[in-house]
């Protein structure tokens, strides 16, 4: 018991969770306990995992905003190569921090975990030259139900480390880099999410 740390309330956004476990390392190398359902469920954390992803991506990868529109996903996240900088944006109507944003670095070396409610967007940048993200979900992606916002929304103003570039009206990545030169890398999909308020709109 007690292998598992769990900050709630992250940034002051109910809803977002920073998990740090205990390392016992020695001169054979280390082990943790990555997920404890008792360490979680004493933090008020009952969930139910359906599904476990795990993507790697390049340096200037940056992947979201993303949300499940009618079957919303919580998300337990971690990185197990490289860092990243992993962001989430409340967009829960009605929220008292509705449109706000909290982010951390995950890396192999700080082994924190993030875990994002039902009801956030869930985004993330690569820091490092490569980096494999895991994550565990509460509900199985549906296709066709998934939803986004712009990464650089001026009115969410997320603030991504390295990052150098002017918004110039949309997510499209172009005159973006981070601060050693790398351009940033979006998907077609990524492109082309609307902001906070076009959402409101729908």
């Amino acid at each position: 018991m007690g292998q598992i740390k769990v900050e709630k309330n992250a940034g002051g956004i109910e809803g977002l969770y920073v998990i740090t476990p205990a390392v016992h390392g020695d001169a054979r190398g280390y082990f943790m306990e990555t997920y404890n359902r008792r360490d979680m469920e004493e933090a008020g954390l009952n969930l139910e995992f359906v599904q476990d992803n795990q993507s790697m991506s390049v340096k200037g990868v940056l992947r979201g905003l993303h949300y499940q529109i009618n079957h919303p996903q919580g998300k337990l996240v971690r990185v197990i190569k490289g860092r990243v900088y992993d962001v989430a944006v409340d967009m829960r109507k009605g929220s008292a921090t509705y449109g706000k944003w909290y982010g951390i670095e995950l890396s192999e070396e700080n082994k924190k975990q993030f875990y994002i409610s039902e009801g956030f967007a869930h985004g993330f940048l690569v820091l490092s030259d490569t980096a494999e993200f895991c994550y565990k979900v509460t509900d199985f992606y549906h296709p066709g139900d998934e939803g986004g916002i712009a990464w650089n929304d001026p009115e969410i103003g997320i603030c991504w480390p390295e990052v150098t570039g002017e918004y110039t009206g949309s997510a499209d990545p172009s005159g973006y880099a981070l601060s050693d030169g790398t351009p940033l890398n979006l998907s077609e999909k990524d492109k082309g999410w609307g902001t906070l308020i076009g959402n409101l709109l729908q």
